[in-house]
């Protein structure tokens, strides 16, 4: 039995004992006033009226604890494990050693193709095992709750040296439950001294960093110390207030012209010890921190900075948040400064990536034809990698498409190989050029030619440069 539960049987126990006792006190006044007084009891209207209100008084305080309980309950209704209030009650007098949080990522998708009952069932019986097999590896009384939906947070008191291989093994174990197929998510913080949403941001930063990552990399640092996360978000904003932000240049090969016309951006933050942070390690914390449009300005002033320093048939390519260029704000201040920067707007790439298409399709779509009737133009990254990018590209003409990286690194694959050329065919039917990246070999080279790609990178095409380094091959 979960520990959850344990906790609210005895409180329901002990809130039962408190509506029991007015009516026990009752019943002795009436049994010492009737029997070992020896006495009549006079049932005139004084007397019935005192003797219905004190009937009255202990039934509505029996009924008021009984709705205190059911409101103040500890348990999550479904799982049955804690709800997020008391959860966070309970750590206070708990101190964990570590935190987990584990998400079940498929969840949305198992709601639109199972009943209500069958996924109440399926999370029921997914806290439940969790428990027991905690318990087999040792891990005695852990708190399990439900922060809400698939977001689910265990709390362990104990230290185990294998905390991240036992998680792997349970998730291995429990992949399929009532014959549903489970994905999760984990990530596991230890030194948890600070407060609790600090915690689970944290948290939910390394989960989004494994989504950031290859697949090799997935597994990879998902339990972390919180007092090195804390460093790395010391470092994050010190870079930021800093600009203390470091950019190299991957050339991308004009296929037609065998020239290299366009440069990736790819951007990373200094440490004061002048150690880089990855994109993948520094997003999270900037988006969590809301400091996204700060970063992109910093970009961008960058790139208005470099770019009449090169060639004027060299054009940047860069990823800025959707959440900056949909800010009325951000784009008057872009212009603004593209106005008296007198840079051809089209020499500006903008590159999109979203895992999901936004919820107000209509009005993003407004501000990306904006943006591109300005002369900007707009590409749209790892293309294919999720359904956002298709449904984006019925309703918007891109100038540039950079295809997921899956593509291009299994072109020996029948089906991968003709999906690409179909994906080449369409962007060339409607005049958008394509990009594939990760080209290590001749021979991808060779393929990609022959499908008809407009531009190739990678290191079989070129190392990237460094700011310095491109600067003086322009100059």
């Amino acid at each position: 039995m979960l520990l959850s539960e344990l906790e609210e049987r005895g409180r329901r126990f002990r809130l039962a004992l408190r509506a029991a006792i007015p009516i026990l006190l009752l019943v002795f006044l009436v049994f010492y006033a009737i029997f070992l007084k020896n006495k009549n009891i006079d049932l005139g209207p004084e007397n019935q009226l005192l003797l219905a209100g004190i009937v009255f008084i202990s039934v509505y305080f029996v009924y008021f604890l009984m709705e205190i309980s059911a409101k103040e309950t500890l348990v999550d209704q479904t799982t049955k494990g804690f709800n997020q209030k008391s959860f966070i009650k309970k750590l206070r007098h708990y101190k964990p050693k570590s935190l987990a949080l584990l998400i079940v990522d498929n969840l949305e998708t198992l709601n639109d193709h199972y009943g209500v009952e069958e996924i109440d069932l399926l999370l029921y019986t997914l806290i439940h095992q969790l428990n027991s097999d905690l318990a087999e590896q040792g891990l005695h009384n852990a708190l399990i709750g439900r922060r809400y939906g698939a977001e689910f947070l265990i709390a362990l008191n104990e230290n185990h040296q294998n905390i991240q291989s036992i998680f792997n093994d349970i998730i291995e174990k429990n992949k399929t439950i009532n014959d549903i197929e489970l994905d999760y998510k984990f990530a596991v913080i230890t030194n948890t001294d600070q407060g609790f949403e600090k915690i689970i941001s944290q948290l939910k930063d390394i989960i989004q960093t494994q989504n950031n990552s290859t697949p090799e990399q997935k597994n990879d640092n998902i339990v972390k110390d919180a007092k090195e996360i804390t460093a790395i978000e010391t470092s994050v904003v010190d870079a930021l207030q800093k600009e203390d932000i470091s950019l190299t240049f991957r050339p991308l090969l004009h296929v037609k012209n065998n020239k290299v016309d366009i440069y990736e951006i790819s951007v990373k933050l200094k440490t004061k010890n002048k150690i880089s942070i990855l994109p993948k390690v520094y997003l999270p914390i900037i988006n969590r921190l809301g400091l996204g449009r700060q970063y992109d300005w910093l970009i961008v002033k960058r790139v208005f900075t470099l770019l009449p320093l090169l060639d004027e048939s060299t054009s940047l390519t860069f990823n800025l948040s959707p959440f900056s260029l949909r800010s009325k704000t951000f784009q008057e201040k872009f212009f603004s400064a593209l106005d008296q920067a007198n840079i051809r707007p089209s020499r500006l790439i903008i590159q999109l990536y979203e895992r999901k298409a936004h919820h107000n399709l209509n009005g993003y779509l407004e501000t990306l034809k904006y943006i591109r009737a300005k002369g900007i133009r707009i590409c749209i990254d790892n293309f294919g990698a999720s359904n956002a990018s298709m449904e984006y590209i019925k309703h918007f003409k891109f100038d540039m498409i950079q295809f997921d990286r899956d593509y291009i690194t299994n072109l020996n694959d029948e089906t991968n190989y003709a999906m690409l050329r179909s994906l080449i065919k369409m962007s060339q039917e409607l005049a958008i050029l394509t990009v594939a990246k990760w080209v290590d070999k001749a021979e991808q080279k060779t393929s990609l030619k022959t499908l008809g790609i407009d531009y190739l990178q990678g290191f079989g095409i070129g190392e990237p440069l460094n700011e310095k380094d491109l600067i003086y091959k322009y100059n």
